[in-house]
């Protein structure tokens, strides 16, 4: 009945606001009487320029804009690149539709470049590759972020997790002014930069360094956001600061500060919490609080330091840098009940641990870009160092089907680590005399080491056999040591102004040492002095491979396609040393490998994307040495020397289309890969359960998914309505041996998805959503024939600003798991929320929030396995009341910036 009342509501609502509709259609065509698409057609008022509605063209030229009638003087304008720009006034307003039929845009003889500075700007413009908003075409609120300015673009998408796409195509990198703004991902550029001195949002297909340079065409199916501040604010500082304490003694701290001076860029971000906020997040309602939500097990004391320094020495020579620090520290419980399948039954294994970890490390990067007009050189080096320190308590026990007990145990650990990783990728390209001429010549080296000791003690018990019980108090020591380095070369010739050849070679060089000793604990001496011969071992696997390779590459009008083929020749060497004993494995390939990149554009709203890739990987000497680990109580693993490299094809094809004239989109996307010669495991369990197991090679795995995206837009006066729905299908075949017979699984899952977002004006903001996941798994030759479960969450997220300066947000949330075993929370409710009143002429912000109000919150899962089902939970984050201050910093170049409507010529709008 509610349901009814809702829809008759909206029904009445939208028929009473049609009476005051009129339309404006027409056709824009050239001079030759050709349709014009993509023109951005868009009616201002002609006071200000502050704009009412907007549309474009479709591949026919025709357009057709829905506005409420107006008695304030009003204009029409259609622009577009390389036209001029067509104009209608209408000084009495409008009370009626028009129909204005075919308009001719006559050619523009001015350069393109021109056109860009003196025209005014459209709210949206399609520039060959790009697609460009005009940011202060769209309303925000005046204290809104780059992610709530997102957020009212046409065609953009930004899910609860942050993950951006862009007319179904995933944005994968966030760049300020062409600059990375700490890492590529931008999510701290998402939630800090205030919208108000943002110009233009780009977006594009992501490219690497060398693809730009070069001008090739992006193979990536991911996009790129570029942000442009504008000129008069690009001088200044911005950032915030908060603080906050609640119950249970939890607190949080952040801060952010940026300065710039054109190209010159610094900021600092710093963050300590005790709050499950690992990374940093300063989102202006619920923050640190979503980090927390049911996302992981533990609970995580944290703490972090970053700076960040951008500039451009000349006009060819960049440079970019960062340093960031980080301490956590995580105390966690875990439960876990676990149904193991065998052809001949199933057994079952309950298991509870507790532990702690604690770890502090530093980390670096610095990119330094020289681009010349025939020359540029990249050089990036990179470098972490960590530590680390943990202990871990668990006991686990066996049963089988009946209940009779098979074996247990209990584990006590404390390990201290550290690690050190280097990094560095150096390229060098040079452009000749022809478009698309060109070498390139790259370096890169990755080297890391990592040394953990550990004080290991455990007592295993056997109660189906006459096995002794394995009792062990050690000492471990276990190192390892990793370099590769790659060398590459390539020269690109163009043969025809389409068509382009490429050849090249790549080689590189792989090294993986690890060396693990264990010492026995010695009674007599009360040290740990008697070395452990069986559990002692050194393994090394050094790969060496010349790849040469050739690419060919067509670029036509609406297509483009690259292929390429390498042929791998390869020395795989895998030597040990264990038990006084030397092992020594030399294996010798020649395998090819294959890459073809299609893209094809039918029209300027539907693209078309394909790729297909062939690779061979190769076994390390642990799994291709004939030696034997014992190193865990349960489980003996055996390396197998016939085994065969692993050939794997994937395939990706992705179709989208968005219309801007309906603000309706829709995207298709599947991907599959088949494996040959998988690695497998070969298990064999005695009647304690122990199991012994090896290697094997299996065909016939493979995996395959199907998902799709729908998602349209509605504005009416100040309410604006964003529906959407999405489905995902996958499903996987996996193969392997227990107790001597074959078994398969085909496991499918299908997870449709629905959301709606409402915003009235800056007043209220309405987004709730449903996930449903289904998960199903079927099995030959265990005695269990399928196994099946699903997962409903609901979640409903609202925010209001009114009365004046007092903001409101509720995140409500409900998941339902329908199969778990007894003991584990099968549903339950969580809800964070968060009152703020703003003052100080809103630089100040006092806040009140509580996290998870019901005190519900819980990590109950279950999880559906080729071979097992597990069920487990860990230990979160409960309720806490928290009360923080925040100040906001914003001083820019130029005059003040209060509102987005007060730039010149700006034109506000709400999508």
């Amino acid at each position: 009945m509610k349901n009814l009342i809702v829809y008759i509501f909206v029904f009445f609502t939208l028929s009473v606001a049609a009476q005051n509709d009129v339309i404006l259609k027409g056709s824009a065509i050239n001079s030759l009487k050709q349709p014009i698409e993509s023109a951005t057609v868009y009616l201002s008022k002609a006071k200000d320029s502050t704009l009412i509605e907007y549309t474009m063209t479709d591949v026919k030229g025709v357009f057709e804009l829905k506005v409420k009638k107006r008695t304030d003087p009003v204009v029409l304008k259609i622009s577009m690149l390389g036209y001029r720009e067509y104009t209608k006034y209408f000084d009495e307003g409008l009370d009626s539709s028009v129909d204005f039929g075919n308009l001719i845009l006559q050619d523009l003889s001015t350069n393109l470049d021109e056109l860009v500075i003196t025209a005014e700007v459209p709210p949206i413009r399609i520039k060959k590759d790009t697609l460009e908003f005009n940011a202060s075409s769209f309303k925000v609120r005046p204290d809104a972020n780059l992610e709530e300015l997102l957020k009212q673009l046409p065609g953009i998408q930004i899910d609860e997790e942050k993950k951006i796409s862009i007319n179904g195509k995933q944005v994968s990198e966030i760049l300020v002014n062409g600059k990375p703004f700490f890492g590529e991902d931008g999510q701290i550029a998402l939630e800090n930069i205030p919208s108000e001195i943002i110009n233009k949002v780009q977006v594009t297909d992501k490219k690497s360094k060398k693809q730009k340079f070069t001008g090739e065409r992006s193979t990536s199916n991911d996009a790129s956001i570029n942000i442009t501040i504008d000129e008069d604010k690009n001088k200044g500082y911005f950032g915030k600061i908060s603080g906050g304490y609640g119950t249970n003694d939890r607190y949080e701290s952040s801060l952010f500060l940026n300065y710039f001076n054109n190209a010159r860029k610094i900021s600092v971000i710093g963050s300590a919490n005790n709050i499950n906020a690992i990374g940093f997040s300063m989102d202006d309602i619920f923050d640190n609080m979503q980090s927390g939500k049911n996302s992981r097990g533990g609970i995580t004391e944290s703490r972090i330091l970053g700076l960040n320094y951008g500039d451009d020495f000349t006009d060819k020579l960049k440079i970019n840098g960062s340093y960031n620090y980080n301490k956590a520290e995580t105390e966690n419980w875990n439960n876990s009940a676990i149904v193991k399948f065998l052809p001949s039954g199933e057994f079952n294994n309950q298991a509870t641990s507790v532990s702690e970890n604690e770890s502090e490390g530093h980390r670096a990067n610095f990119t330094i870009d020289y681009i010349g007009e025939k020359d540029a050189l990249y050089i990036t080096p990179q470098f972490s160092e960590n530590h680390n320190h943990s202990f871990n308590e668990s006991n686990q026990v066996s049963t089988d089907a009946e209940g009779v007990l098979l074996n247990d145990s209990e584990v006590q650990s404390r390990t201290e680590g550290k690690s050190f990783d280097f990094g560095n990728t150096i390229r060098y390209t040079r452009k000749f005399k022809k478009d698309g001429q060109f070498l390139t010549l790259g370096f890169s080296n990755s080297n890391s080491t990592k040394d953990n000791e550990t004080l290991y003690e455990s007592e295993t018990r056997f109660y189906q056999s006459e096995k002794e019980n394995d009792v062990r108090r050690q000492f471990k020591n276990n190192k390892s040591h990793s370099d590769n380095y790659t060398v590459d070369a390539e020269y690109n010739q163009p043969i025809t102004d389409s068509l382009a050849l490429g050849i090249g070679a790549k080689w590189t060089r792989g090294q993986n040492i690890e060396d693990l000793q264990v010492f026995d604990f010695d009674e007599t001496s009360q040290m740990y002095s008697e070395i452990n011969k069986l559990e002692t071992n050194k393994f090394n696997t050094t790969q060496n491979k010349i790849a040469p390779f050739t690419k060919l590459t067509y670029i036509h009008k609406k297509f483009f396609v690259s292929a390429s083929t390498d042929l791998n020749i390869v020395k795989n060497s895998a030597t040990a040393e264990y038990f006084n004993q030397n092992y020594s494995l030399d294996k010798y390939y020649m395998d090819p490998s294959a890459t073809l990149f299609f893209n094809y554009r039918i029209d300027k709203q539907k693209f078309l994307w394909l790729s297909y890739n062939y690779n061979v990987s190769y076994q390390s000497a642990s799994q291709l040495l004939d030696i034997t680990d014992i190193s865990n109580p349960l489980n003996t693993i055996v390396g197998n020397p016939d085994l065969k490299p692993t050939g794997t094809h994937g395939i990706q094809t992705s179709f989208r289309s968005y219309d801007f004239e309906k603000r309706e989109g829709y995207n298709l996307n599947i991907s599959a890969s088949v494996f040959n010669n998988q690695v497998t495991s070969s298990v064999e369990y005695d009647d304690d359960m122990k199991s012994i197991s090896t290697f094997k090679n299996i065909s016939g795995s493979y995996n395959w998914s199907l998902g799709g995206d729908w998602y349209k837009n509605y504005k009416w006066e100040e309410h604006v309505l964003r529906i959407g729905f999405g489905a995902r299908f996958n499903q996987s075949v996996s193969k392997g041996y227990i107790d001597g017979a074959m078994y398969d699984s085909k496991s499918s899952s299908i997870s449709p998805r629905v959301y709606l977002n409402y915003d009235y004006g800056e007043f209220l903001t309405v987004r709730p959503s449903y996930n449903y996941s289904s998960y199903t798994s079927k099995y030959n030759n265990f005695t269990v024939d399928k196994a099946t479960n699903f997962v409903h969450n609901f979640n409903l997220q609202t925010t209001t600003y009114w009365p004046s300066n007092v903001i409101l947000g509720n995140d409500f949330g409900y998941s339902y798991n329908s199969q778990i075993a007894k003991g584990y929370q099968r549903s339950f409710y969580m809800w964070n929320l968060s009152l703020a009143y703003e003052f100080l002429d809103k630089k100040m912000r006092a806040r009140v929030k509580v996290y998870d109000v019901l005190n519900q919150n819980t990590s109950s899962t279950r999880t559906i396995d080729p071979t097992q089902i597990v069920d487990q939970e860990s230990l979160v984050l409960k309720r806490y009341i928290m009360f923080s201050l925040i100040y906001k910093l914003n001083e820019f170049g130029g005059k003040d910036s209060k509102m987005r409507a007060n730039r010149v010529g700006g034109r506000i709008m709400r999508m």
